[in-house]
Protein backbone atom coordinates (compact mmCIF):
# COMPACT_ATOMS: atom_id res chain seq x y z
CA UNK A 1 0.00 0.00 0.00
CA UNK A 2 2.83 2.31 0.86
CA UNK A 3 4.08 1.86 -2.63
CA UNK A 4 0.72 2.46 -4.11
CA UNK A 5 0.06 -0.73 -6.04
CA UNK A 6 -3.11 -0.61 -4.84
CA UNK A 7 -4.31 -3.36 -7.49
CA UNK A 8 -1.46 -6.04 -6.43
CA UNK A 9 -2.37 -5.00 -3.10
CA UNK A 10 -5.81 -5.74 -3.52
CA UNK A 11 -5.57 -9.10 -5.27
CA UNK A 12 -3.19 -10.16 -2.23
CA UNK A 13 -5.77 -9.48 0.01
CA UNK A 14 -8.48 -11.90 -2.09
CA UNK A 15 -5.95 -14.08 -2.04
CA UNK A 16 -5.34 -14.16 1.85
CA UNK A 17 -9.21 -13.91 2.55
CA UNK A 18 -9.69 -17.16 0.28
CA UNK A 19 -7.24 -19.31 2.44
CA UNK A 20 -9.35 -18.27 5.79
CA UNK A 21 -12.12 -20.92 3.52
CA UNK A 22 -15.05 -19.32 5.64
CA UNK A 23 -12.99 -19.35 9.04
CA UNK A 24 -13.92 -16.43 10.85
CA UNK A 25 -9.90 -16.07 11.96
CA UNK A 26 -6.16 -18.26 12.45
CA UNK A 27 -4.56 -18.46 15.10
CA UNK A 28 -1.17 -19.12 14.92
CA UNK A 29 -0.57 -20.11 17.92
CA UNK A 30 0.09 -23.63 17.21
CA UNK A 31 2.96 -22.62 15.11
CA UNK A 32 4.53 -20.66 18.04
CA UNK A 33 3.10 -17.37 17.25
CA UNK A 34 0.62 -15.47 19.71
CA UNK A 35 -0.93 -13.63 16.58
CA UNK A 36 -4.33 -14.05 15.15
CA UNK A 37 -5.34 -13.21 11.85
CA UNK A 38 -9.02 -11.50 11.54
CA UNK A 39 -11.14 -11.92 8.57
CA UNK A 40 -12.29 -8.86 9.09
CA UNK A 41 -9.25 -7.28 9.05
CA UNK A 42 -8.61 -9.02 5.82
CA UNK A 43 -11.88 -7.05 4.34
CA UNK A 44 -10.99 -4.01 6.13
CA UNK A 45 -7.61 -3.76 3.92
CA UNK A 46 -9.63 -4.91 1.01
CA UNK A 47 -12.09 -1.76 1.06
CA UNK A 48 -9.01 0.68 1.76
CA UNK A 49 -7.47 -0.65 -1.70
CA UNK A 50 -10.76 -0.38 -3.14
CA UNK A 51 -11.10 3.45 -1.92
CA UNK A 52 -7.33 4.27 -3.41
CA UNK A 53 -8.90 3.01 -6.83
CA UNK A 54 -12.10 5.86 -6.23
CA UNK A 55 -13.96 2.71 -6.03
CA UNK A 56 -16.24 3.44 -2.74
CA UNK A 57 -19.18 1.17 -3.71
CA UNK A 58 -17.22 -1.99 -3.50
CA UNK A 59 -15.42 -0.84 -0.48
CA UNK A 60 -18.54 -0.15 1.55
CA UNK A 61 -19.37 -4.00 0.43
CA UNK A 62 -16.37 -4.96 1.87
CA UNK A 63 -16.79 -3.15 5.32
CA UNK A 64 -20.67 -4.29 5.38
CA UNK A 65 -19.31 -8.08 4.62
CA UNK A 66 -16.49 -7.67 7.49
CA UNK A 67 -19.36 -6.65 10.05
CA UNK A 68 -20.41 -10.07 9.67
CA UNK A 69 -17.05 -11.57 10.30
CA UNK A 70 -16.28 -9.40 13.33
CA UNK A 71 -15.59 -11.99 16.40
CA UNK A 72 -15.14 -9.28 19.01
CA UNK A 73 -16.27 -5.93 20.30
CA UNK A 74 -12.41 -3.99 20.68
CA UNK A 75 -12.53 -4.55 17.08
CA UNK A 76 -14.06 -1.13 16.33
CA UNK A 77 -11.42 -0.28 13.62
CA UNK A 78 -14.44 -1.71 11.23
CA UNK A 79 -17.21 0.47 12.31
CA UNK A 80 -14.70 3.57 12.13
CA UNK A 81 -13.77 2.78 8.19
CA UNK A 82 -17.28 2.25 7.58
CA UNK A 83 -18.32 5.95 8.70
CA UNK A 84 -15.49 7.26 6.50
CA UNK A 85 -16.39 5.62 3.75
CA UNK A 86 -19.84 7.17 4.02
CA UNK A 87 -17.83 10.34 3.52
CA UNK A 88 -15.73 9.19 1.01
CA UNK A 89 -12.76 9.58 3.42
CA UNK A 90 -9.72 6.92 3.87
CA UNK A 91 -9.22 5.17 7.02
CA UNK A 92 -6.54 3.34 8.80
CA UNK A 93 -5.02 0.01 7.05
CA UNK A 94 -4.16 -2.77 9.42
CA UNK A 95 -0.68 -3.95 9.44
CA UNK A 96 0.79 -6.84 11.61
CA UNK A 97 3.01 -5.93 14.02
CA UNK A 98 6.21 -5.00 13.64
CA UNK A 99 7.96 -6.29 16.92
CA UNK A 100 8.82 -9.98 17.53
CA UNK A 101 5.15 -11.84 17.15
CA UNK A 102 6.43 -14.69 19.58
CA UNK A 103 9.23 -14.92 22.06
CA UNK A 104 9.56 -18.22 24.44
CA UNK A 105 9.83 -17.35 28.06
CA UNK A 106 13.95 -17.36 29.14
CA UNK A 107 13.81 -19.68 32.10
CA UNK A 108 11.97 -22.80 29.71
CA UNK A 109 14.54 -22.75 27.24
CA UNK A 110 16.75 -22.34 30.23
CA UNK A 111 14.99 -26.19 31.20
CA UNK A 112 15.34 -27.52 28.10
CA UNK A 113 17.61 -30.42 26.95
CA UNK A 114 20.13 -30.36 24.50
CA UNK A 115 19.52 -32.49 21.79
CA UNK A 116 22.15 -33.73 18.72
CA UNK A 117 19.59 -34.42 15.63
CA UNK A 118 22.04 -34.53 13.15
CA UNK A 119 24.04 -37.20 14.75
CA UNK A 120 27.59 -38.06 14.88
CA UNK A 121 29.30 -39.53 11.64
CA UNK A 122 30.61 -43.02 11.67
CA UNK A 123 33.03 -44.35 9.59
CA UNK A 124 31.93 -47.03 7.67
CA UNK A 125 34.68 -48.25 5.06
CA UNK A 126 38.07 -46.89 5.11
CA UNK A 127 41.19 -47.97 2.98
CA UNK A 128 42.76 -47.06 6.48
CA UNK A 129 42.84 -49.91 9.15
CA UNK A 130 40.88 -48.87 12.41
CA UNK A 131 39.99 -45.68 10.84
CA UNK A 132 37.76 -43.80 13.25
CA UNK A 133 38.36 -39.93 12.11
CA UNK A 134 35.16 -38.20 11.32
CA UNK A 135 34.74 -35.09 10.34
CA UNK A 136 37.15 -32.35 8.62
CA UNK A 137 40.79 -32.39 9.38
CA UNK A 138 42.23 -29.16 10.76
CA UNK A 139 45.12 -27.43 9.02
CA UNK A 140 49.02 -28.34 10.12
CA UNK A 141 50.58 -25.57 11.73
CA UNK A 142 53.60 -24.46 9.52
CA UNK A 143 56.28 -25.26 12.77
CA UNK A 144 60.54 -24.62 12.28
CA UNK A 145 61.95 -27.97 11.86
CA UNK A 146 58.67 -29.77 10.60
CA UNK A 147 58.69 -33.26 8.46
CA UNK A 148 59.54 -32.65 5.00
CA UNK A 149 56.76 -34.57 3.56
CA UNK A 150 53.22 -36.00 5.87
CA UNK A 151 52.91 -39.47 6.26
CA UNK A 152 51.94 -41.29 3.31
CA UNK A 153 48.44 -42.95 4.08
CA UNK A 154 48.17 -46.98 3.26
CA UNK A 155 45.74 -46.58 0.34
CA UNK A 156 47.05 -48.34 -2.89
CA UNK A 157 45.83 -52.17 -1.50
CA UNK A 158 42.09 -51.02 -1.90
CA UNK A 159 42.55 -50.12 -5.62
CA UNK A 160 42.33 -53.36 -8.37
CA UNK A 161 45.23 -53.74 -10.21
CA UNK A 162 48.34 -52.48 -10.53
CA UNK A 163 48.73 -48.03 -11.63
CA UNK A 164 50.10 -47.37 -14.76
CA UNK A 165 50.57 -43.62 -17.05
CA UNK A 166 49.77 -43.54 -20.44
CA UNK A 167 52.64 -42.30 -22.43
CA UNK A 168 50.79 -42.37 -26.08
CA UNK A 169 47.55 -42.29 -27.09
CA UNK A 170 45.92 -45.15 -28.44
CA UNK A 171 42.96 -45.78 -30.62
CA UNK A 172 41.32 -49.11 -30.60
CA UNK A 173 40.75 -51.15 -33.78
CA UNK A 174 38.49 -53.53 -31.56
CA UNK A 175 35.54 -53.25 -29.92
CA UNK A 176 36.99 -55.00 -26.80
CA UNK A 177 40.15 -52.73 -26.96
CA UNK A 178 40.14 -49.45 -24.74
CA UNK A 179 41.10 -45.80 -26.35
CA UNK A 180 43.30 -43.99 -23.74
CA UNK A 181 45.35 -40.35 -24.34
CA UNK A 182 48.35 -39.16 -22.66
CA UNK A 183 48.31 -38.96 -19.27
CA UNK A 184 45.81 -40.93 -18.14
CA UNK A 185 46.22 -43.41 -15.21
CA UNK A 186 45.06 -47.03 -15.87
CA UNK A 187 44.76 -50.20 -13.66
CA UNK A 188 46.74 -53.06 -15.05
CA UNK A 189 44.95 -56.35 -14.05
CA UNK A 190 46.30 -58.71 -16.12
CA UNK A 191 49.26 -58.64 -19.19
CA UNK A 192 49.50 -61.07 -21.60
CA UNK A 193 52.44 -63.07 -23.55
CA UNK A 194 51.73 -60.46 -26.28
CA UNK A 195 52.25 -57.66 -24.74
CA UNK A 196 48.82 -56.57 -24.45
CA UNK A 197 47.81 -55.56 -20.89
CA UNK A 198 43.89 -55.79 -19.53
CA UNK A 199 43.37 -52.69 -17.91
CA UNK A 200 41.04 -50.55 -16.05
CA UNK A 201 40.11 -47.13 -16.60
CA UNK A 202 36.92 -44.36 -15.28
CA UNK A 203 35.23 -47.70 -14.50
CA UNK A 204 35.58 -49.44 -18.43
CA UNK A 205 37.89 -52.20 -18.91
CA UNK A 206 39.82 -53.31 -21.64
CA UNK A 207 43.36 -54.52 -24.00
CA UNK A 208 45.34 -51.63 -24.16
CA UNK A 209 49.20 -52.54 -25.35
CA UNK A 210 51.71 -52.61 -22.65
CA UNK A 211 54.03 -51.07 -24.26
CA UNK A 212 52.27 -47.52 -24.46
CA UNK A 213 52.52 -47.62 -20.64
CA UNK A 214 54.41 -46.76 -18.12
CA UNK A 215 54.75 -48.29 -14.09
CA UNK A 216 53.14 -45.49 -11.58
CA UNK A 217 53.98 -44.99 -8.20
CA UNK A 218 51.40 -43.47 -6.50
CA UNK A 219 52.59 -40.86 -4.00
CA UNK A 220 51.89 -37.81 -1.62
CA UNK A 221 55.51 -36.77 -2.86
CA UNK A 222 54.76 -34.05 -5.64
CA UNK A 223 58.09 -34.50 -7.34
CA UNK A 224 57.44 -38.58 -7.91
CA UNK A 225 53.62 -37.56 -9.21
CA UNK A 226 54.95 -34.76 -11.65
CA UNK A 227 57.54 -37.01 -13.00
CA UNK A 228 55.29 -40.05 -13.39
CA UNK A 229 52.63 -37.80 -15.47
CA UNK A 230 54.90 -36.43 -17.97
CA UNK A 231 54.33 -37.93 -21.42
CA UNK A 232 56.98 -38.53 -23.85
CA UNK A 233 57.47 -36.72 -26.91
CA UNK A 234 58.69 -39.45 -29.12
CA UNK A 235 56.30 -41.13 -31.52
CA UNK A 236 54.91 -43.97 -30.13
CA UNK A 237 56.10 -47.96 -30.69
CA UNK A 238 54.63 -50.18 -32.83
CA UNK A 239 50.97 -51.77 -32.15
CA UNK A 240 51.69 -55.28 -31.01
CA UNK A 241 50.21 -58.05 -32.40
CA UNK A 242 47.59 -60.10 -31.14
CA UNK A 243 47.38 -63.99 -30.08
CA UNK A 244 45.87 -66.16 -32.72
CA UNK A 245 41.40 -66.80 -32.44
CA UNK A 246 39.58 -63.87 -32.97
CA UNK A 247 37.97 -61.44 -30.43
CA UNK A 248 34.20 -60.89 -30.11
CA UNK A 249 33.41 -58.68 -32.81
CA UNK A 250 35.97 -58.75 -35.37
CA UNK A 251 35.97 -60.86 -38.76
CA UNK A 252 38.26 -62.56 -40.13
CA UNK A 253 39.46 -59.63 -42.39
CA UNK A 254 40.51 -57.72 -39.10
CA UNK A 255 36.99 -55.52 -39.85
CA UNK A 256 35.09 -54.73 -37.04
CA UNK A 257 31.69 -55.83 -37.36
CA UNK A 258 28.26 -54.42 -35.39
CA UNK A 259 27.56 -56.74 -32.40
CA UNK A 260 23.75 -55.65 -33.67
CA UNK A 261 24.06 -56.64 -37.11
CA UNK A 262 22.61 -60.25 -37.66
CA UNK A 263 24.96 -63.07 -39.32
CA UNK A 264 24.87 -66.81 -39.31
CA UNK A 265 26.58 -66.47 -36.13
CA UNK A 266 23.91 -64.07 -34.37
CA UNK A 267 21.00 -65.85 -35.09
CA UNK A 268 17.83 -63.54 -35.52
CA UNK A 269 14.76 -63.36 -32.92
CA UNK A 270 11.50 -63.33 -34.63
CA UNK A 271 8.63 -61.86 -32.23
CA UNK A 272 4.90 -63.14 -33.54
CA UNK A 273 1.86 -61.96 -32.21
CA UNK A 274 -0.70 -64.00 -31.89
CA UNK A 275 -3.49 -65.13 -29.75
CA UNK A 276 -0.66 -65.30 -27.73
CA UNK A 277 2.98 -63.94 -28.70
CA UNK A 278 6.76 -66.50 -28.70
CA UNK A 279 9.52 -65.88 -30.02
CA UNK A 280 12.18 -68.03 -31.54
CA UNK A 281 15.66 -67.92 -33.59
CA UNK A 282 16.29 -67.94 -37.26
CA UNK A 283 19.41 -67.57 -39.08
CA UNK A 284 19.42 -64.55 -40.95
CA UNK A 285 18.87 -64.92 -45.04
CA UNK A 286 16.74 -68.04 -44.29
CA UNK A 287 13.99 -68.78 -47.16
CA UNK A 288 10.26 -68.64 -46.55
CA UNK A 289 9.70 -71.90 -46.37
CA UNK A 290 12.35 -72.22 -43.57
CA UNK A 291 10.11 -69.56 -41.50
CA UNK A 292 6.57 -70.64 -42.40
CA UNK A 293 7.87 -73.89 -41.47
CA UNK A 294 8.80 -73.17 -37.55
CA UNK A 295 5.64 -71.46 -37.34
CA UNK A 296 3.41 -74.00 -38.52
CA UNK A 297 5.13 -76.47 -35.71
CA UNK A 298 4.90 -73.72 -33.08
CA UNK A 299 0.61 -73.52 -33.83
CA UNK A 300 0.49 -76.61 -34.66
CA UNK A 301 -1.42 -76.38 -37.61
CA UNK A 302 -1.10 -76.07 -41.41
CA UNK A 303 1.20 -73.87 -42.97
CA UNK A 304 -1.36 -73.19 -46.29
CA UNK A 305 -3.39 -71.46 -43.25
CA UNK A 306 -1.19 -68.97 -41.96
CA UNK A 307 -0.68 -65.53 -43.07
CA UNK A 308 2.55 -63.83 -42.04
CA UNK A 309 2.72 -59.68 -42.28
CA UNK A 310 5.55 -57.18 -40.98
CA UNK A 311 2.17 -54.98 -39.13
CA UNK A 312 -1.29 -55.59 -38.54
CA UNK A 313 -2.53 -55.20 -41.73
CA UNK A 314 -2.21 -58.05 -44.00
CA UNK A 315 -2.45 -55.84 -47.55
CA UNK A 316 -0.11 -54.03 -49.09
CA UNK A 317 3.73 -54.57 -49.32
CA UNK A 318 3.67 -55.98 -45.84
CA UNK A 319 2.44 -59.42 -46.16
CA UNK A 320 4.63 -61.79 -46.13
CA UNK A 321 4.23 -65.14 -48.31
CA UNK A 322 6.08 -67.27 -50.80
CA UNK A 323 6.51 -64.53 -53.78
CA UNK A 324 7.80 -62.14 -51.04
CA UNK A 325 11.80 -60.99 -51.50
CA UNK A 326 13.11 -62.73 -48.54
CA UNK A 327 16.09 -60.17 -48.58
CA UNK A 328 13.75 -57.22 -47.90
CA UNK A 329 12.21 -58.66 -45.12
CA UNK A 330 15.50 -59.36 -43.47
CA UNK A 331 16.44 -55.93 -43.73
CA UNK A 332 13.82 -55.00 -41.58
CA UNK A 333 15.59 -56.55 -38.77
CA UNK A 334 16.23 -53.58 -35.94
CA UNK A 335 19.33 -54.89 -32.97
CA UNK A 336 18.62 -58.42 -34.10
CA UNK A 337 15.39 -58.28 -33.87
CA UNK A 338 11.97 -58.94 -36.38
CA UNK A 339 8.37 -58.42 -35.18
CA UNK A 340 5.85 -59.94 -37.32
CA UNK A 341 1.59 -60.43 -37.07
CA UNK A 342 0.34 -64.06 -37.88
CA UNK A 343 -3.11 -64.69 -38.83
CA UNK A 344 -4.90 -68.09 -39.25
CA UNK A 345 -7.65 -69.08 -41.46
CA UNK A 346 -10.33 -71.05 -39.77
CA UNK A 347 -11.31 -73.03 -42.67
CA UNK A 348 -8.07 -74.10 -43.69
CA UNK A 349 -7.02 -75.34 -40.39
CA UNK A 350 -5.34 -78.59 -40.51
CA UNK A 351 -6.47 -80.77 -37.34
CA UNK A 352 -3.42 -83.06 -35.98
CA UNK A 353 -3.79 -86.88 -36.76
CA UNK A 354 -2.34 -87.18 -32.75
CA UNK A 355 -4.57 -85.05 -30.82
CA UNK A 356 -4.06 -85.47 -27.54
CA UNK A 357 -6.84 -83.93 -24.79
CA UNK A 358 -6.49 -83.04 -21.27
CA UNK A 359 -9.73 -82.39 -18.81
CA UNK A 360 -9.39 -79.69 -16.22
CA UNK A 361 -9.12 -80.76 -12.72
CA UNK A 362 -9.47 -77.63 -11.26
CA UNK A 363 -10.47 -73.99 -12.49
CA UNK A 364 -7.21 -71.94 -13.50
CA UNK A 365 -7.78 -67.67 -13.94
CA UNK A 366 -4.67 -65.48 -14.42
CA UNK A 367 -4.04 -62.05 -15.50
CA UNK A 368 -1.08 -62.96 -17.31
CA UNK A 369 -2.17 -62.63 -21.37
CA UNK A 370 0.12 -65.83 -22.07
CA UNK A 371 -1.95 -67.73 -19.76
CA UNK A 372 -5.00 -69.95 -20.45
CA UNK A 373 -7.52 -69.63 -18.36
CA UNK A 374 -10.66 -72.74 -18.41
CA UNK A 375 -12.81 -73.94 -15.91
CA UNK A 376 -13.52 -77.29 -14.23
CA UNK A 377 -14.06 -79.95 -16.30
CA UNK A 378 -13.26 -78.07 -19.84
CA UNK A 379 -11.69 -79.79 -22.52
CA UNK A 380 -8.12 -78.54 -23.32
CA UNK A 381 -6.51 -79.68 -26.34
CA UNK A 382 -2.38 -79.96 -26.22
CA UNK A 383 -0.19 -78.09 -28.59
CA UNK A 384 3.35 -78.71 -26.85
CA UNK A 385 4.76 -79.15 -23.45
CA UNK A 386 6.86 -76.26 -22.29
CA UNK A 387 8.55 -78.26 -19.40
CA UNK A 388 7.78 -80.47 -16.60
CA UNK A 389 5.44 -77.91 -15.26
CA UNK A 390 3.66 -76.21 -17.72
CA UNK A 391 1.73 -76.77 -20.78
CA UNK A 392 0.10 -75.14 -24.04
CA UNK A 393 -2.80 -75.81 -25.39
CA UNK A 394 -6.15 -74.39 -26.38
CA UNK A 395 -9.66 -74.20 -25.24
CA UNK A 396 -12.70 -72.26 -25.87
CA UNK A 397 -11.05 -70.46 -28.94
CA UNK A 398 -8.01 -69.55 -27.12
CA UNK A 399 -4.35 -70.39 -26.76
CA UNK A 400 -1.72 -70.08 -24.10
CA UNK A 401 -0.05 -72.06 -21.40
CA UNK A 402 -1.66 -73.54 -18.11
CA UNK A 403 -0.06 -75.76 -14.91
CA UNK A 404 0.37 -79.07 -15.64
CA UNK A 405 -0.62 -79.43 -12.07
CA UNK A 406 -4.57 -78.18 -12.95
CA UNK A 407 -5.18 -81.15 -15.84
CA UNK A 408 -5.15 -84.52 -16.18
CA UNK A 409 -4.78 -86.34 -19.73
CA UNK A 410 -7.98 -87.35 -21.15
CA UNK A 411 -8.93 -91.54 -21.88
CA UNK A 412 -8.63 -91.90 -25.74
CA UNK A 413 -11.24 -94.39 -26.86
CA UNK A 414 -12.49 -94.96 -23.21
CA UNK A 415 -9.71 -96.44 -22.26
Amino acid sequence: MQLKRYEECLADFQHSFKALRGNQLIDYKALGLRHKLYACEILNNMALAEAQMDHWEEAQKNLLKALNYKTETKLTIIDKALQSTLKQRLFRLVEFPSKELFKPNKHYVAELERKDYLGKAKVVASVIPQDDFSGFAPLQPQVDNGPAHPKEPEVLRALEGEPHTVLYEFVPATSDELAVVPGNIVFVLQKGSDNWASVVFNGRKGLVPYNYLQHLEISLDSKQMKEGSEPRSREPPNRPKRNKGLTPGETGNGDVQSEDAPSADNPCIIKVYHTFTFAFLLTPGAPYATLIDKISKKLNVSSNSITLSLTLDTSGHSRIDADTDMESVWSQADHGRITMWCYITEQNMAKPQHEIQYVALHSYESSNREDLNFNQGDTITLLCKVNEDWLEGQCNGQTGIFPAAFVEEAPVNGQ
